[in-house]
């Protein structure tokens, strides 16, 4: 039997891959790193949690009427009878942990990032994968519109530092629970004389969660809700000086914006700020992540009220756009710096190939060498297959004179220097 990867699940490798050359792990790093110290810049600090919660907290938080909890969420039973889902988004774990561990108590505003992966069982696509790695934030504490602002700035800031310079921001507000229902009766009211003409999906939207219609690329129906009531319009008076001070602060740090009224989140959690980062160039596949404000969501969770924002970003999308965009991030030089190639009489030279090897390592220079006894020409290809910039050379010779060759492998030049002298002289070179 041949086996492969699980449908729409990618495996990033060690060498760049002849097709899909982002799947690279050393881009992917590259792209962590920069979103890491980006966030370090901001203040926010680490956190991991794991894979697998009780399915219970994805129904409360998500909302069990959207997409990803009736349709989309990988969902198994433990042996124990106990209900347990690969995590589909990271905000909810986030709450989770920091309940369980006191986190709110401690930290009045507590600032958080992580790096992590999720799992959807959607509909695959280039782009749209079921597990995919998500980069994200988000800020507990705060009501202040200027967190909001600072969170939109980082994800930003995040894009520009890897090169995605030309990008869009869109804003709106979903504004409360209690004030988005007069506008959700509203939207209904619209939409319900010509609810035929929509298409499926914008049927089943309007019986289960009306908001999500807005939510839509099909162009019949965005046609049908061109004239619908806007959500700015319904919002409670706190909303309304929520997202006029996110503007002025927006405005301030000298972020450009558009008010998008269809622009909602996918999950019920979301209240007020809802935003979207997306790539001028990019054609019609211009998302490149969003985020917004839930500040019911920690006491939906069985902790205390605590207002809170974040985003999410996704890594493979991220890749993606920087393929297309044809950016080149540095990434990390993983050639080792010297490869022992040996000659001579195994017996002897092996042994010592071995201890030098531990003893270049120990100092802290990356080192490699063959271990399939191959011919000194075979071994020389190895390494430069490697991208090593010396070979040590080590045959009988060399061992009855005390010495290692040490050659150049970009002009070819080769001296002897002696076995005790060769961990300092490569520690000259790197």
């Amino acid at each position: 039997m041949k086996y492969s990867a699980p449908p729409y699940m990618n495996d990033v490798l060690p060498f760049p891959p002849v097709k899909d050359a982002w799947l690279h792990t050393a881009r992917w790093r590259a792209v962590e790193a920069t979103f890491r110290e980006v966030c370090r810049r901001y203040g926010y600090r680490e956190i991991r949690t794991p894979i697998l919660e009780h399915t219970e907290l994805f129904k409360r938080s998500i909302g069990e009427a959207t997409d990803i909890v009736s349709k989309e969420m990988f969902t198994f039973e433990t042996r124990g009878g106990k209900s347990l889902t690969m995590k589909p988004e990271g905000t909810a774990p986030a709450v989770r942990a920091c309940l369980e561990h006191g986190l709110f108590s401690d930290h009045p505003v507590l600032k958080l990032y992580y790096v992590g992966q999720n799992f959807r069982y959607e509909r695959g696509q280039k782009g749209r994968y079921r597990q995919h790695q998500q980069l994200g934030v988000e800020v507990f504490g705060a009501v202040d519109p200027a967190i909001d602002a600072e969170v939109i700035q980082l994800a930003m800031e995040f894009y520009r530092t890897i090169g995605i310079t030309d990008q869009a921001l869109k804003i709106n507000s979903v504004g409360t629970p209690q004030s988005r229902a007069a506008f959700l009766e509203a939207l209904r009211d619209y939409a319900r004389p010509h609810l035929a003409d929509y298409s499926q999906e914008g049927q089943q939207r309007f019986e289960l969660n009306a908001l999500r219609m807005l939510d839509t690329k099909d162009q019949g129906d965005l046609r049908l809700l061109e004239n619908a009531p806007r959500l700015v319009d319904y919002l409670d008076d706190e909303s309304k000086v929520h997202f006029e001070k996110l503007q002025s602060y927006l405005a301030e740090a000298g972020v450009a914006f558009e008010i998008d009224h269809r622009l909602v989140r996918g999950f019920d959690y979301y209240t007020r700020t809802a935003f979207e980062i997306v790539g001028t160039n990019l054609g019609a596949q211009s998302a490149l992540g969003g985020g917004g404000r839930y500040d019911g969501l920690v006491e939906e969770c069985g902790g205390p009220s605590t207002p809170g924002i974040g985003f999410g970003l996704g890594m493979e999308r991220c890749m993606l756009v920087l393929d297309t965009l044809g950016i080149q991030l540095p990434v990390d030089d993983e050639s080792p710096l010297a490869f022992i190639v040996t000659l001579g009489e195994e017996a002897k030279v092996r042994p010592a190939a071995v201890r030098l090897l531990a003893e270049i390592r120990a100092a802290g220079i990356s080192a490699d060498m063959d271990y399939r006894y191959k011919k000194f020409g075979q071994q020389a290809r190895t390494a430069d297959d490697l991208g090593a910039r010396y070979l040590l050379v080590l045959g009988d010779g060399e061992l009855d004179r005390g010495v290692v060759g040490l050659r150049n492998q970009t002009t070819k030049d080769q001296r002897d220097v002696p076995l005790t002298d060769i961990v300092s002289e490569l520690q000259g070179i790197a």
